[in-house]
């Protein structure tokens, strides 16, 4: 879907329903946005949806991308999905039980005794969480194959009868997406994950999250975020890295959830880097919009094309509010 139809979309949609359409459109042509991916035709977002179709659309979509995102991986990893000991799905955008993975088992010839993660909250911290979470199980059992994925289909939850200025944000932000990678413990791969923290500030519930009522999920995004995050991501980072033990000095690449256009310049500010650094970012942005959890995997996986640099820390803002941060060293 390109930006300039969803924009005509949401003018057909609400600048006769909302009186402040008008004021919050330029969104559409600030978020840095040209095009995403959308598991749905665009005239489907037009009808009067409710929670079971809404569910209904995530359940399909999400299947066919785990099914594509995790043939990818375990391709490029060289193994085969009955290598696969622990699957860990990440997914906070639908709600599936039997979980994901369950539901794609037999298509992708996962073992019966295969274990299974399935992660539901973490939103847009997921991607770098869930990697973690993945790392940590790999190690407990060196030798074993964890696969991670992440998959989000954020668009089930544009809502046209939300006339609020985080409903408009919503619109205009986010798509669907899927990552996923393999994660092994005492083999030699593209990076080693050196540790992995999180930052959650107090009294922040509001910040970011989902409500939920007959209709579906609705967004619950702060204006508050890209100023919040400037002032305190840096701060938070740091300490996280020096309780992993990992020198601030000695990061060589932070690779960044993009939340946002704005969002990515108080991270570039934050984290004390020259505006402009963070291009692979809003590459990402440009090209697929904010997926929410998988989109930081994006954005590794380019890194990874370039040729990992010797440290690359992952970071990642989420609901709680959370900031989720993973180091990375190279193996090359």
């Amino acid at each position: 879907m390109l930006q300039t139809d969803a924009e005509a979309a949401a003018r057909g949609m609400f600048a006769h329903r909302y009186a402040a359409f008008e004021r919050m459109a330029p969104v559409f042509t600030t978020a840095g946005i040209e095009s995403r991916h959308t598991v749905k035709p665009l005239d489907w977002y037009l009808s009067a949806l409710d929670w079971p179709e809404r569910n209904a659309a995530y359940l399909a979509g999400a299947q066919e991308l785990f099914v594509d995102a995790a043939t990818r991986a375990l391709a490029a990893a060289g193994c085969a999905a009955s290598d696969v000991d622990t699957i860990v799905t990440i997914s906070s955008t639908g709600i599936a039980t039997p979980s994901l993975e369950a539901r794609v088992h037999g298509r992708m010839g996962f073992r019966a005794d295969v274990e299974r993660v399935p992660v539901f909250g973490l939103g847009c911290a997921g991607g770098v969480s869930g990697l973690a979470l993945a790392g940590r199980l790999a190690a407990a059992r060196p030798g074993s194959t964890v696969l991670l994925v992440a998959i989000e289909i954020c668009t089930a939850a544009f809502r046209m009868d939300q006339l609020t200025a985080a409903n408009m944000v919503a619109t205009a932000l986010f798509g669907d997406g899927a990552a996923a990678c393999v994660v092994r413990a005492g083999e030699t791969g593209l990076a080693r994950i050196e540790g992995a923290g999180e930052h959650l500030w107090p009294d922040t519930l509001d910040i970011m999250g989902w409500t939920v009522d007959p209709t579906g999920l609705g967004v619950v995004f702060d204006r508050s975020i890209p100023p919040f995050a400037e002032q305190q991501v840096g701060p938070a980072v740091n300490g996280i890295l020096a309780r992993i033990g990992v020198d601030r000095a000695a990061v060589d690449r932070f690779a960044c959830h993009p939340g946002g256009a704005k969002v990515i310049t108080a991270l570039e500010t934050t984290l004390c880097l020259d505006q402009g650094t963070l291009d692979h970012e809003r590459d990402v942005l440009r090209q697929y919009g904010n997926m929410s959890a998988p989109t930081v995997l994006f954005v590794l996986e380019r890194l990874v094309k370039d040729g990992l640099p010797r440290r690359t820390v992952l970071t990642a803002l989420g609901p709680g509010f959370t900031c989720s941060c993973l180091s990375l060293a190279s193996t090359a």
